[in-house]
């Protein structure tokens, strides 16, 4: 591969001022200026340490696919990266070696067959033609394939391939032809920073002062975030092609392959095959640092480790045995913790964004993920649903060298692996436990991670190991996830929530704050609690949480852990530093259970002097309770639908409260429940969960939240103007409440809904209703663009595709469970 730059008549000296200074020239980094160039903002400079695509895009295999992904963001991005590349060369005359001849994915499995099927279900939905084929076609149109042993395949005729290099000078021509002004060579040793907000850039070269900085440095962006205080956590990880010598009956015109149970690829290069491999025990690189002189780098290739995964690939295509090999390639990718890139504004600062760790899809999200940042930086808000790329999702301790290094082991191979819903990542785990993991543990249950912590997915029943078997189907833990739904509903359950993210919020001044940060009144007596949305500027959601008065100058927020990165800043954010108002993240300092059920009441009555009446305590209350020695705050709050409480339980004290709470809960039948069930309670009475149902682009007007948006208060909140104008013009969409007619098949997430024969939207989160007697899911309903009545929801007939096939279902705006609230209220 050429690996000489190509940038010509570059500026000779570097300005001394910029409206935005983007680091790195990899394709990441040259997308970002072309899109920068195209939303109007010329003064934007590049600087590249080296020449361009000297880190990592040289070496990449080139493919471009807008098949394959279960997300409308990642298609989103993908779709228009491939639509952009096939005219970038008319635009900059710029050859970027871009060649349509398809992608072709294998389903080996009946597993397999039935998640092939159910993303292209999806993908269709969203303009992706992706084409289930028989093996007879594959064989076709691969003829040295070996097809005996699959079932089928999945052929995606848009997607193909480009040359990396070619296409990153296009986007830099084209960005350049806009007015950028691009400089390699330019390593990048410091960064200016002034309170909350970068100020410029230092180089060898000189200082260029900024209005925005944009860390698109690829392998190197951790080290560069390190510079100001950014968490950026990626590592690199040996990535290994092999490239044979000229085979008789290979092409140009052949498909890319992807055989994901082989965690290979292969496409044509100079009459041979590339052989690219994502093997499921992967070696970390570099892990004391990357070498300074690193530039168009190649590793060491491991034969021996590598060895077993190239023969086992080699069997899709046996000709590849006998063929010689050219070239048997490593280089280095950057792979993030939980193999999403990492995007956005940084939530230390005000003014420096990341666009890094793309898991070596850079090539193919290249294009869309310079568009998305763009647009981000200049409107200051995401045009899309960014929960999953947002770089305020990570958390500092992922950022140890111990732990990328951990989990970084697992991260290539799990790309290629089936993508069931409830499966985690096995590697850098059982560290982050809540101080009941013991006791769960030996009441049998089976634990997940979320934000690194372990929490109790469901409990196995005595004598069995709790181990999932995975399936698309009911797997082997539903009937005991089922036990705790229904224990629930009929009696009382407990259920270690530490995962909670806790802010402590005092001031004099908090309350003024707080209110113009919250769309629903928090200006409350002194014990209650306020269920609210935080909008941003265009009136869509920031954040879902509950604040509760503590004290006239003390509220108590609770969220996601994985989002307590973002809350944070955007509390710091929109209080002036000057306020008096002081923010702590305390969520160390408690633990929580939440016990729920129609004899939870019964059941704290037993050990708590205080009165737990309804008239005494009632529903969105809070009040400190004492069980044995310890002082707890009770919250009557819940998010199943069910008379019940979260005890907030100073850390030192958790094991006592715990044990005194099974001890108490014998005779009752007290069972102990795990997010499975809280997830199924919840779909039952359609309440959201932040970052699946709903998100950035959502407002709580389309969601079925408006109820909890208070428009009169004193002072307005942030959005609501925007809010205002959104209500006025008609919703475009609504939030929608699945129930499926057949007690069978399951909604996981992404079935496409049906109203009248017509495709309307798609589920955003699935489960069973063990209460309701079948799947039930929520997804929003379009009317091709135009607005959407209760009428025009209420008169349709529904249908959920699953994997290809329909399936009756009733629509609800209202909760299908206790849509009253009788039960919560009781």
């Amino acid at each position: 591969m050429e690996k000489k730059p190509r940038i010509e008549d570059s500026p000779s000296k570097l300005p001394s001022h910029a409206k935005v200074v983007i680091i790195g020239g990899g394709v990441i980094g040259c997308s970002v200026a072309y899109h920068l160039i195209k939303l109007g903002w010329k003064d934007v400079v590049l600087l590249e340490r080296a020449q361009l695509t000297a880190g990592t895009t040289w070496h990449a295999a080139g493919l471009i696919e807008a098949g394959g992904f279960f997300s409308a963001t990642s298609i989103g991005m993908a779709k228009y990266t491939l639509e952009l590349y096939s005219r970038l060369e008319d635009e900059t005359s710029q050859s970027t070696g871009y060649k349509a001849v398809g992608m072709l994915e294998f389903a080996n499995s009946l597993s397999r067959l039935e998640e092939m099927r159910r993303i292209a279900a999806f993908d269709n939905q969203f303009g992706v033609p992706m084409e289930e084929i028989s093996p007879e076609k594959v064989k076709k149109l691969w003829p040295l394939a070996y097809t005996a042993d699959i079932l089928a395949g999945f052929f995606t005729s848009i997607d193909g391939r480009v040359n990396p290099i070619d296409v990153t000078m296009a986007l830099a021509k084209g960005a350049r032809m806009g007015g950028a002004q691009i400089f390699e060579d330019t390593p990048v040793t410091g960064i200016k920073k002034e309170n909350r907000k970068v100020s410029g850039v230092v180089t060898d070269n000189g200082v260029i002062q900024a209005e925005y900085v944009v860390n698109c440095a690829g392998m190197w962006a951790r080290e560069v975030g390190k510079m100001v205080g950014v968490n950026v956590p990626l590592q690199p990880v040996e990535h290994y092609y092999l490239i044979t010598e000229p085979i008789e009956g290979i092409n140009r015109d052949l498909p890319v392959l992807v055989d994901l149970d082989k965690y290979a690829y292969f496409r044509e290069e100079t009459g041979g095959v590339l052989l690219g491999l994502f093997e499921p025990i992967s070696a970390p690189w570099a892990l004391e640092g990357i070498p300074k002189d690193f530039t168009f780098g190649e590793i060491n290739p491991n034969w021996e480790r590598m060895s077993p995964y190239i023969e086992e690939a080699m069997k899709r295509i046996p000709a590849l045995m006998n063929a010689g090999i050219h070239k048997f390639f490593c280089g280095p990718e950057s792979f993030t913790p939980d193999l999403e890139p990492l995007m956005g504004l940084a939530p230390e600062l005000d003014n420096f964004y990341v666009a890094a760790g793309f898991n070596s899809l850079g090539i193919l999200m290249g294009g869309g993920a310079g568009k998305v940042l763009a647009r981000w930086i200049v409107d200051g808000v995401p045009d899309v649903d960014v929960t999953e790329f947002d770089i305020a999702r990570m958390l500092p301790f992922q950022n140890t060298p111990k732990y990328l290094n951990d989990r970084t082991v697992e991260v290539l191979g799990f790309m290629f692996e089936e993508g069931y819903p409830n499966k985690h990542f096995k590697t850098a785990r059982n560290v982050r436990k809540s101080a009941f993991h013991d006791r769960l543990a030996e009441a049998g249950a089976y634990f997940g991670t979320y934000a690194g912590w372990e929490y109790p997915d469901w409990f196995a029943p005595e004598g069995i190991e709790p181990k999932v078997k995975y399936s698309w189907k009911r797997q082997n833990w539903f009937e005991y996830s089922a036990a705790e739904h229904q224990a629930t509903r009929q009696n009382v359950t407990m259920l270690d929530y530490s995962v909670m993210g806790k802010i402590l919020v005092q001031g004099r001044d908090a309350e003024k704050y707080l209110n113009r940060i919250c769309a629903n009144n928090v200006a409350v007596p002194v014990n209650r609690i306020v269920y609210t949305q935080w909008l941003n500027a265009t009136g869509t959601i920031e954040a879902d949480l509950t604040v509760t008065r503590l004290a006239e100058d003390q509220f108590l927020i609770l969220t996601g852990d994985g989002t307590i990165t973002a809350v944070q800043a955007w509390l710091r954010r929109h209080i002036p530093a000057d306020a008096h108002v002081f923010v702590t993240n305390i969520t160390s300092a408690y633990s929580v259970l939440n016990i729920q059920g129609p004899k939870s009441r019964d059941f704290l009555s037993r050990i708590t002097h205080v009165d737990m009446s309804n008239e005494a305590f009632p529903f969105l209350t809070m009040q400190e309770i004492d069980i044995g020695y310890a002082l707890v705050k009770a919250l009557r709050i819940t998010y199943v639908g069910e008379l019940g409480w979260e005890l907030y339980i100073p850390t030192e004290f958790s094991l006592h409260v715990f044990d005194t709470l099974v001890e108490a809960g014998v005779d009752l039948g007290l069972k102990n429940m795990g997010l499975q069930a809280l997830d199924t309670l919840r779909l039952e009475k359609a309440y959201r969960d932040y970052g699946n149902d709903i998100d950035n682009t959502d407002s709580p007007l389309e969601v079925g939240l408006s109820y909890f948006v208070d428009f009169n208060k004193p002072g307005g909140f942030i959005g609501r103007d925007a809010l205002l104008q959104r209500k006025d013009a008609g919703l475009k969409y609504r939030m929608v409440q699945f129930l499926l007619e057949d007690p069978e098949p399951l909604l996981h997430y992404g079935e496409i809904i049906y109203r009248d024969g017509e495709p309307v939207g798609y589920i955003m989160s699935g489960g069973y209703g063990h209460t309701l007697g079948a799947s039930v899911g929520v997804g929003p309903v379009e009317n091709e663009g135009e607005t959407v009545s209760v009428d025009y929801i209420n008169s349709g007939t529904y249908e959920i595709d699953i994997a290809g096939v329909r399936h009756p279902a009733t629509a609800s705006l209202r909760p299908m469970y206790d849509p009253k609230l009788k039960r919560v209220r009781c």
